[in-house]
């Protein structure tokens, strides 16, 4: 399939994209990586502040690596899915120990790093490195939903016909593969929006199958996700008396952030199997001060978390 939408799209991006760091052309492979890792179920308006924080205190991966894994737990602060913050910090490891320090440019030795997956990879090889990949997040499946099938909505997981699709739409040159797959991501997250899509905005609106079809509501739309009294709530609760203190936790401490004493014990155990508390002594907790077994050189690689099928960055 040739790529008919390819100057009406790249010309609405240079006009419209948004100023952001790890777009800048001097911007370094790292920290296009840790923006691609903060990204992933965060807006861009969060990971903003987050993103410049981290860079600064941590311009390179060997400077994360110098630094303890509960450092980074801390500068994460309430930016999410906290698991995130010790996947940078063991790749960051990785990348000193096995790679001199930089950020391969190879998709597959990207994928043996913590918490990336196929999306990750492809738009590391591709935003930090100029190559030709098939960047599939939230946003371009969806544009390519609407603009090629006429469907409102892409299914839950990425099909390997979405992948196929995708590929047949990236320009012969690299580089313009590149800025092709971010200016149509910046279309989905500025203009082909999930709930109010601005079609008179949109360069390729009369090439749109979708809005040919008259704009036909999705079959089945994934349900909203619930936080409050959730445990992932009471994780976060418990995480941030760890984050704050300066020292030790008292457990009767971390007993008084929620009421239900099975879901809490329940979200301390699972915090402690994540990596992200470390029991000590004197029933007292804390957050980790060293690089868990495994977590050094490829030895981590297999037993590395990777994200879940179809949860690509929505980038709002």
């Amino acid at each position: 399939m040739g790529n008919t939408y390819a100057s009406a799209v790249l010309g609405w991006y240079a006009n419209n994209a948004r100023d952001l760091p790890w777009r800048s052309p001097d911007a370094s492979p790292w920290s296009v990586l840790v923006s691609e890792i903060m990204l992933q179920q965060t807006p861009v308006a969060r990971v903003l502040p987050a993103h410049a924080a981290w860079l600064a205190r941590w311009p390179t991966p060997r400077s994360l690596a110098a630094s303890a894994p509960g450092d980074a737990v801390r500068q994460w602060d309430r930016l999410g899915y906290p698991r995130r913050a010790l996947w940078l910090h063991a790749t960051a490891t990785i990348l000193t120990s096995d790679h001199d320090g930089q950020v391969p440019a190879s998709v597959p030795t990207l994928r043996q790093l913590p918490g990336i997956g196929s999306y990750t990879a492809a738009a590391v090889a591709s935003f930090a490195f100029g190559q030709r990949h098939a960047v599939l997040d939230t946003n371009v499946r969806r544009v390519l939903a609407r603009l090629i099938r006429g469907e409102d909505q892409p299914p839950r997981a990425t099909s390997a016909a979405e992948t196929a699709l995708a590929e047949s739409l990236l320009p012969a040159d690299p580089p313009q593969a590149a800025r092709w797959s971010v200016a149509v991501m910046e279309l989905g997250a500025l203009v082909c929006t999930a709930t109010r899509p601005r079609c008179a905005d949109c360069p390729v609106a009369t090439s749109c199958a979708w809005r040919r079809a008259g704009k036909p509501p999705a079959l089945v739309r994934p349900p909203a996700q619930r936080y409050t009294g959730t445990d992932r709530q009471c994780r976060g609760r418990l995480l941030a008396l760890l984050r704050q203190a300066p020292g030790p936790v008292p457990r009767a401490h971390l007993d008084s952030a929620w009421p239900d004493p099975a879901q809490r014990a329940r979200a301390l155990t699972a915090l402690i199997a994540d990596g992200l508390a470390v029991p000590l002594e004197h029933d007292q907790y804390g957050l980790p001060d060293h690089v868990p077994v495994g977590v050094h050189g490829r030895a981590y690689h297999a037993q590395r978390a990777e994200r879940a099928p179809g949860r690509e960055p929505a980038r709002p």
